[in-house]
C-alpha cells in the first residue's frame, strides 16, 4: 500500500513537470519554424534567421545533372567611373550543373567553347574529355533523403564572385579583403520565381585605402560595402535557331568550335547574337510577335530625362516594322516591385557616378546558342550635362538678358534620346557602326558629334542630333530578325540583303578599324560628322572661331563665380579634337570593307595623294599659332578658381599654378595632334605606301612639311612666337618618341633618326634662333643616348566624355566580354 501511494505521489508531483516540458518543447519548435523563412520557385530554399544560413533544397530528379544558367552581378556599386564597379553591372554568365559526388555536391561548368553536334554519344564524350571543365564550388550535404539533398549555399553566396578586391587592386585603390563578419545575405532582393531564383548579399571589404578614387566615393574608405547578386535561371528548352553571322551585317558575333564538322569546312561556327522573335502569323508580310521584345526603363529616372529615354528607345520599333513586325519592340516603366537584375526583365538603368563616364549595353546570353535572354542597359546620369555645357559655350550670350536654358536643354535631351537608342541597340545584338555618319546619320550605332551650322553669322545647333532610327539600323534588324518562310534559302536571302546595302552605298566599319591612334580607315571615326572629314573640319574651325570671339561673361548666370568661365571654355577650345582624329586617319589611310566572296568586290585602296596632302595641310594648320591662340580679350575674364569651386579633371591642366595657362592649353592641343600624326603604325603605313607607289606622300615628306611649319616659319607677335616655341619642343619630343619606341618599324626609325640629325645640323648653323641651345640639347640628348631620353610631359588634355576619350565612351559587353 505504501508503495502504491508513493507511486501515485510521484505521478502527481511529476505530472505537471512533464506537461511543462512538452509545452516548452512545442514553443521551441514553433520558434525554430518561425526563425526559418521558406521560399519556393525554381529552387526551393530556406533562410535561417538565427545563424544567417541559406539552405538550398535540391530535387535529385529535377536539379542534379541538369544544365542551368548562373550569373553574378553587382546590385549596389561603388559609384566611380574610373574604378568601374557600377550598380547593375552584369558579371560572368555560365552554364552550370550540380553533380553529387559522395558526401559533396559540385557545381560544374562544362566547356562549351569546344563541342560536338554529332548524334554519336561517344563522339560527344571524346570532345568533353579532351578539354577541361571547371568545378566552380563544392557544397557539403546537410541532409539527404531518397529524393532530395539539402546543401548550405551560404559560403558560395558570401564570396567575392564579382571580383571587387581584384578591381580595387588593379586600379591602384588598395589591398582589400572580404570581411565575412560584416557581410550577410540580403533578403530584400532574395526571391524565387518559377524559372529563376535570385540571391542578394551585402559584402563588406576592409583594407588600406591607397587610391584617391576610392577615397572620393566612400564615407570610410577602409570599409567598402557593396551588394552582389547571384541568379540561377532555367535555360530555354524550346529550340532556338541561330542565324549565321556575316561580317557585313552589323551584328555582334557569337562563336564556338564544333569538332564534328566535316574536314572541308571550318570548325569555328559563328552566329549573330539576337533575341528570340517569331511572328504570330508567319505567312503575313506584317505580323505581331508571339512574344514582343519589351524593355523596362528604371523607375528612378527623373523627368525630363525619363521622357527623352522612352522616346529615343522606342525608335527601334521603326526598324522592326521595316522587318515585318507590328509592335514587336516595346518600352515601358519598370514596375516598382521588380528587380532590375531579374532575368525576366530587359532593363534600362539610370546609373549615378561621382564623375561622368561611359554608358553601355550588356546582355545575358545563352552560351549554348547565342540567344539574348536579357538586355541590360546602363546609362550614366551625368552624361547629359556635357552636351548642356557644350551648348552653353556655343550660344551667343545665353544669359545676357535672361536665364532661359531651354534651347540648350533641348540639345542635351536630343543627345539623350540618341544615347538611349544607341545602348539599347547593343543589347539587341548590334555593334558600333563608325562609318554611318558619312551616309547622312545612317545609324544610331555611331558616336554622334553635334551637327553645327552657321546661320546669319551665328552658330545654329537646332539640328544637333538625329531623330528616329537610321537607314542602316533597319538593314541590321532585317538581317538579324527577318522571318523567312519555310523553303526559303535563308543564306542566299540574307546575302542578297547585304549585297544591296553595299550597292546602295551604306558602309559598316566598327571598333577595330575606327580608333584614332592606329586606325587607317578614312570613313570610320568616333564623334565625327560630314561626308568628308576635311570639309567638316574646315566648317568646325569656322564655328570654333565664331564661338571663341563671342565667348564672354554672358556665358555665366547671375551669381555664378567668374572662374566657371574656365571650365565653360574647355569644350569650346577643344571643339575640333575629334574631327582632328578623323582627318589624321587619312594620312597613310586605306579604304576597305568587310566583304565576302560572292558579294560586291571589296578591294583595298589607298587614300588618294590629294586627299592625304589636304589632310596634312589642315593638321599643320591646327598647329599654327592662329589655331592655338585665344582672343586676348578673354584673358582678363579667366581668373583662378574661386574658393569652394575648385578645378576638376575636366578643367584645363596648367604649368602656371592657379593662373590661367594660355600657353599650356596650346601645348596640350599640339601634343595631341603630333602624337596622332607621329603614331608608329601610321608612320609605317606612310613608308609602305610610298615604297609601293600607292602615293607620292611618304613619311619623309610628311615630316619635312611639319618641320618647315614648326621650325622655319617665324612670327612677330610675342604671343604667337611663344606658342610656336611650345610646338617646336613638342615636335622634337614626339619625333624622338617615334624613333625610340620598341615596336616602331626599322624604316620608320631610320627616317626619324635622319630627320632628327638633319634638324640638329640645321640648328647649329642658325644665328640667334629662338631657344636654339635648348633645342640643340634636346636633340643631342637623344642622338647621343637615345635609350636614356625621357618624355617631356605636357598638361593633360581634360576628359572629353561623353564626346569621348577611350576611357569614357559608350560601349557594349556581352557576358564577360567587354568592348
Amino acid at each position: 500500500m505504501k508503495k502504491l501511494l508513493l507511486f501515485l505521489s510521484v505521478i502527481v508531483i511529476g505530472g505537471p513537470s512533464l506537461v511543462a516540458q512538452k509545452r516548452n518543447k512545442g514553443k521551441e519548435i514553433a520558434q525554430e519554424q518561425k526563425a526559418i523563412q521558406h521560399f519556393n520557385g525554381f529552387f526551393d530554399f530556406s533562410y535561417h534567421t538565427q545563424d544567417g544560413r541559406l539552405i538550398l533544397h535540391l530535387d535529385k530528379q529535377l536539379h542534379l545533372n541538369k544544365q542551368l544558367l548562373y550569373i553574378n552581378s553587382l546590385s549596389a556599386g561603388i559609384g566611380s567611373n574610373d574604378i568601374g564597379l557600377d550598380r547593375g553591372q552584369l558579371g560572368d554568365e555560365r552554364v552550370v550543373y550540380f553533380r553529387q559526388q559522395g558526401g559533396k555536391v559540385f557545381m560544374i561548368q562544362p566547356n562549351l567553347k569546344y563541342r560536338s553536334t554529332s548524334d554519336n554519344l561517344l563522339e560527344q564524350q571524346s570532345i568533353q574529355e579532351a578539354f577541361a571543365s571547371s568545378v566552380l564550388f563544392s557544397f557539403s550535404v546537410e541532409k539527404e533523403t531518397a529524393t532530395e539533398l539539402w546543401i548550405d549555399m551560404t559560403p558560395f553566396l558570401l564570396r567575392d564572385a564579382h571580383g571587387v578586391t581584384q578591381r580595387l587592386k588593379s586600379t591602384g585603390q588598395g589591398l582589400y579583403r572580404l570581411d565575412k563578419e560584416r557581410s550577410a545575405i540580403s533578403l530584400a532582393r532574395t526571391r524565387s520565381f518559377p524559372k529563376n531564383s535570385e540571391f542578394d548579399v551585402l559584402l563588406t571589404f576592409s583594407g588600406d585605402a591607397q587610391g584617391r578614387w576610392i577615397r572620393s566615393v566612400t564615407p570610410t574608405p577602409e570599409s567598402v560595402t557593396v551588394h552582389q547578386h547571384h541568379s540561377f535561371v532555367e535555360l530555354p528548352e524550346r529550340e532556338f535557331k541561330p542565324r549565321t553571322f556575316d561580317p557585313r551585317s552589323g551584328a555582334i558575333p557569337f562563336s564556338y568550335y564544333d569538332y564534328s564538322t566535316p574536314v572541308n569546312t571550318s570548325t569555328r561556327k559563328v552566329f549573330a547574337l539576337r533575341h528570340r522573335l517569331e511572328k504570330k502569323n508567319p505567312e503575313a508580310a506584317v505580323s505581331e510577335a508571339v512574344e514582343p521584345i519589351i524593355y523596362y526603363l528604371d523607375n528612378g529616372t527623373p523627368e525630363p530625362v525619363r521622357s527623352a529615354l522612352l522616346e529615343g528607345g522606342k525608335w527601334w520599333n521603326q526598324a522592326f516594322e521595316a522587318a515585318g513586325y507590328k509592335d514587336a519592340f516595346q518600352l515601358k516603366i519598370l514596375p516598382d516591385d521588380a528587380d532590375p537584375l531579374d532575368v525576366r526583365y530587359n532593363v534600362i538603368q539610370w546609373v549615378h557616378r561621382s564623375t561622368r563616364g561611359w554608358s553601355y549595353g550588356a546582355s545575358v546570353v545563352d552560351p549554348r546558342t547565342g540567344e539574348i535572354l536579357k538586355g541590360h542597359v546602363s546609362l550614366g546620369s551625368l552624361r547629359i550635362r556635357q552636351d548642356f555645357m557644350i551648348a552653353q559655350a556655343l550660344t551667343h550670350a545665353p544669359y545676357a538678358t535672361s536665364e532661359e536654358d531651354q534651347p540648350m536643354l533641348d540639345l542635351a535631351l536630343a543627345r539623350i534620346r540618341q544615347l538611349s537608342a544607341h545602348e539599347i541597340g547593343h543589347t539587341l545584338g548590334f555593334a558600333h557602326n563608325f562609318a554611318a555618319s558619312t551616309n547622312g546619320r545612317a545609324s544610331v550605332m555611331d558616336y554622334p558629334h553635334p551637327t553645327l551650322d552657321i546661320k546669319e553669322g551665328q552658330i545654329d545647333y537646332t539640328n544637333a542630333y538625329a531623330t528616329g532610327i537610321g537607314a542602316w539600323d533597319k538593314i541590321a534588324v532585317q538581317y538579324a530578325y527577318n522571318h523567312y518562310p519555310e523553303g526559303t534559302d535563308e543564306k542566299a536571302a540574307l546575302s542578297a540583303l547585304l549585297d544591296k546595302s553595299v550597292n546602295d552605298g551604306y558602309r559598316f566599319i566598327t571598333d577595330q578599324d575606327a580608333r584614332p591612334l592606329g586606325g587607317a580607315h578614312p570613313y570610320a571615326h568616333l564623334w565625327d560628322n560630314g561626308t568628308t572629314a576635311t570639309a567638316e573640319f574646315e566648317k568646325l574651325m569656322q564655328i570654333r572661331e565664331i564661338a571663341l570671339k563671342n565667348f564672354s561673361l554672358d556665358q555665366l548666370k547671375q551669381g555664378e563665380p567668374y572662374s566657371l568661365l574656365n571650365d565653360r571654355l574647355v569644350p569650346l577650345y577643344f571643339l575640333h579634337r575629334y574631327q582632328l582624329e578623323a582627318i589624321v586617319k587619312l594620312l597613310g589611310g586605306q579604304e576597305y570593307s568587310y566583304g565576302v566572296k560572292g558579294g560586291p568586290v571589296a578591294s583595298v585602296n589607298a587614300v588618294s595623294t590629294a586627299e592625304q596632302e589636304k589632310a596634312l595641310q589642315l593638321l599643320i594648320g591646327a598647329l599654327s599659332p592662329e589655331a592655338l591662340q585665344l582672343p586676348k580679350a578673354l584673358f582678363s575674364l579667366l581668373p583662378p578658381h574661386a574658393f569652394g569651386f575648385p578645378a576638376s579633371r575636366e578643367s584645363f591642366s596648367k604649368h602656371t599654378g592657379p593662373s590661367f595657362d594660355a600657353l599650356g592649353i596650346a601645348e596640350t592641343l599640339s601634343k595631341t595632334v603630333l602624337k596622332m600624326i607621329l603614331h608608329p603604325q601610321r608612320a609605317a603605313r606612310l613608308v609602305q605606301q610610298k615604297a609601293l607607289g600607292q602615293s607620292t606622300l611618304g613619311l619623309e615628306s610628311t615630316l619635312k612639311e611639319l618641320e618647315n611649319q614648326v621650325f622655319k616659319t617665324t612670327y612677330a607677335s610675342p604671343y604667337a612666337a611663344s606658342l610656336s616655341q611650345g610646338v617646336r619642343t613638342r615636335y622634337i619630343a614626339q619625333l624622338t618618341q617615334l624613333a625610340k619606341t620598341k615596336n616602331t618599324a626599322p624604316q620608320v626609325r631610320a627616317i626619324a633618326y635622319e630627320l632628327l640629325y638633319g634638324l640638329h645640323q640645321w640648328l647649329k648653323k642658325q644665328k640667334q634662333f629662338p631657344f636654339q641651345h635648348y633645342h640643340l640639347q634636346q636633340l643631342k640628348a637623344y642622338l647621343n643616348h637615345p635609350e636614356a631620353e625621357e618624355e617631356i610631359n605636357a598638361p593633360k588634355i581634360p576628359d572629353g566624355s561623353p564626346i569621348g576619350s577611350n576611357l569614357s565612351c559608350s560601349g557594349f559587353y556581352y557576358g564577360s566580354k567587354f568592348n
